[in-house]
Formats: C-alpha cells, structure tokens, sequence
C-alpha cells in the first residue's frame, strides 16, 4: 500500500512537470524545450566524460591504493584516494592528447598544406579526365553541354537577384558556426568541470539512482528495474568504449602501415580512416571513399593499393581486433545493425548512427525478456528454433512440438 502510494507520487509529479512543461512550450513555440536542452547540454557532456573515465578511476584506485582484505578506508583516506585516481586518470588524457599533438598534428598540417599547394595540379588532372571523356563520349558530351547552359541560366539569375544579399546570408552562416564552435568550447569546459564533481561522487549519485528506483516501484519490480539498468550499462560501456579503442588502434595501423607503403597523405588519410571507423558496418566505406580519392590524385596504382590495404584492414578489424575487444556485447544481428544506424542517423546524424547500435541492442534485450516472461507463463519454450516449423495450408497451428505434448 506504501509503495503504491509513492508511486502515485511519483507520477504524479512527472505529469505536473510534463503539463507545465507542454504549456509552456505551448505559449512560447517551442523555445522552453530547447532552453532546457541548451541548459543540459554540458550536465549531459560532463556526465558522459566521467562515464567514460570511470574505469579508469577504478583501476587507479583499485590497484595503485590497493586496500587489504576486510578492511574499510577512512572518510579522509578515501577522498584523498579518489582525488589521486582522478588527476592520474586526467593527467594519461593530457599525455595522450600532447602525443597527439605533438606527433600527429604537425604532420598532418604538412598534409593539409600539401594539398592545398598541389590544388592547381589536382585541378588540371580532373580537367584533364573530364576533357578526355567528353571527346571519346558524344553523347555524354551533349549531356553535359545542357546541363551546363541550364547551370549557367541558374547563376545568372542567382547575379542579376543580387549577390549582397547571398553575401549577407554567407556572412551569417559563418558568425553562426563561430559562436556556434565557442558555445561548444564553453560547453566543454563546464562538462570537464561537471565531469571531475561526478567521478568525484559517483557511488553517491548511483545510490541515490537506486534510492529514486526504489520509491518509484514495488519491492517486486525494483529488482529488475535494477537488472536492466545494470545490462543497459553492460552494452552502452562495452559498445562505446569498446568502439572508441577499437577505432583508435585502427588509426594507428593505418598510419604505421601507410608510412611504410609510403602513401600520399599518410596522416590526414590515417584520421578519416580512424574517426569514420567509430560508425559501425558502414563507417569503413564513408572514410575509404575521400581517402581513394585523394591518393587518386597522386598516383591512381597507389589508390588502388589503398583499396586493398583497406579490405584487409577492414577483415582484421572485423574479424580478430573488434571481436577481441567489443566481443558480443549488443547481440544484434548485422540486419539490426543497419536498422539501427539508418533509423539513428536520420534522427541525430552522426551521433545517432554511433548511439543508434547500443539504444537498438537495449530495446532489443528489453523485448526479448518481456518475450521469453510472457512464454513461460504460457508454457511455451523460449529458443527460437521451436518456431522454425511452419503449418501446412489448412492447418491450425496449435503451438511448437514441445508444447502440444504438455
């Protein structure tokens, strides 16, 4: 009676909240709910930073402050323990980021450079193609002759409109991505900041998400509120950090493996091929394509080499260095895979196609379980495979072998 009582409470409150959130949004189109998500955007950073650093924070604590057997640390101890775990744990983050800047960064300005520099010879080899496959091509010719005059018409109208105009919206777009980019930078700094006070109280922010679990539900559901939790946590923690590892290695054999074979643009092909590969299943392709491109440029027997480094790349990754590190952590299947990607991106864009797998790989668990209770209550069997049979035409399908003979 209790427990039904504060989770009257509860939701009580969550449609208070929700009511006065709708008429609010209602009377100001729509600016409440962006204030509120402009609001949590670095809480939500932060939370996010130390999600990921907590690992390392434990293994800091656990074996550089090792504790004896049966013993418990003092309230000062412990804090102090912690403040060490979390300024090792920063001080491996700003050691890896001064390699990186220190080892990758310059090269990969000498690339950019380069290619900058050679954008006239790139650009008298593309002419030189188009020119050459227009006279062999007729017909491909006249194609592109009236698709040009139609282009022309266009840009002749966009001209005689006024170009001030179009100057005015360039100009805004380009002040927007500035503030755009700084509100980001300052965004970052207060989710570091939000960051070190989490990891700081980290197993008092989990007691207290138990504590709001245990009075929003029933003793009986409680248990497997928190199951689920802990297995969302299993597939998020394993599927993210898991891919951001996997993706650095990979980043770092391409850029070993493309020094030795001397390619073009070895470091600014080692970040496309590194940071593309955080997508899953259809990342590898998005940073092959510009990658080819550019070592095309060069030399096209190269481009062609890069391609095939690329797939047996792409089949170590696929078949000894992810499975070593990600395992089965999503159990999904590829078909799922792409769903969730597809259906991800169109809805936040890259980071949805990257969020898209572990959120599929938790809905996934959650209907299954459903699934297999709603089963056992029937009687049924639980493993797929009893469902393979399928009825003949005119038939009354009473169920899998298993349970017709119970």
């Amino acid at each position: 009676m209790r427990d039904n009582k504060y989770f009257q409470m509860g939701l009580t409150a969550f449609a208070a909240a929700a009511a006065i959130l709708l008429f609010y949004d209602t009377l100001f189109g729509g600016k409440a709910i962006l204030a509120l998500a402009a609001a949590m955007g670095p809480i939500l950073m932060g939370a996010f930073i130390a999600y990921m650093l907590a690992p390392m924070v434990n293994f800091f604590e656990r074996h550089l402050f090792p504790l004896q057997p049966g013993r418990e640390r003092r309230r000062s101890a412990a804090a102090a323990v912690r403040t060490a775990g979390i300024l090792l744990s920063w001080l491996v983050i700003c050691f890896f980021f001064y390699l990186l800047a220190s080892v990758l960064l310059p090269e990969l300005y000498k690339s950019v450079l380069q290619l900058i520099d050679n954008a006239d010879n790139y650009y008298r080899t593309i002419s030189g193609w188009v020119i050459h496959l227009l006279e062999t091509n007729p017909a491909v010719a006249d194609w592109v002759a009236q698709q040009m005059a139609s282009y022309f018409q266009d840009i002749d109208k966009w001209l005689t409109s006024g170009v001030l105009p179009q100057l005015q919206t360039v100009m805004s777009t380009v002040s927007g991505g500035v503030l755009s980019l700084l509100n980001f930078l300052k965004n970052l700094l207060v989710g570091l900041i939000v960051s070190i006070y989490l990891l700081a109280t980290k197993e008092r922010c989990a007691a207290y998400g138990r504590k709001l679990a245990c009075a929003l539900f029933s003793r009986e559901n409680v248990r497997w509120v928190l199951r689920g939790a802990a297995k969302a946590d299993q597939i998020f923690s394993g599927f993210v950090r898991g891919k951001l590892l996997d993706s650095i290695i990979i980043g770092i054999l391409c850029f070993v493996c493309c020094s030795i074979l001397k390619f073009p643009y070895t470091p600014l092909v080692s970040v496309i091929v590194g940071i593309t590969n955080i997508i899953p299943f259809f990342g590898p392709f998005l940073g092959a394509i510009p990658s080819t491109f550019l070592i095309l440029l060069v030399s096209p027997m190269k481009a062609l080499y890069f391609v095939i480094f690329v797939l047996a790349l792409q089949q170590l990754d696929g078949n000894v260095i992810g499975p070593k590190i990600l395992g089965d952590k999503t159990g999904l299947s590829s078909l799922w895979v792409i769903i969730a990607i597809l259906v991800g991106g169109s809805f936040f864009g890259i980071i949805g196609m990257f969020f898209g797998v572990p959120v599929c790989a938790c809905l996934h668990c959650a209907v299954n379980f459903f699934l297999d209770a709603a089963l056992r209550k029937k009687g049924l069997p639980e493993d797929p495979a009893a469902y393979f049979a399928r009825p003949t035409d005119g038939e009354n399908w009473e169920g899998p072998p298993e349970a017709r003979h119970r």
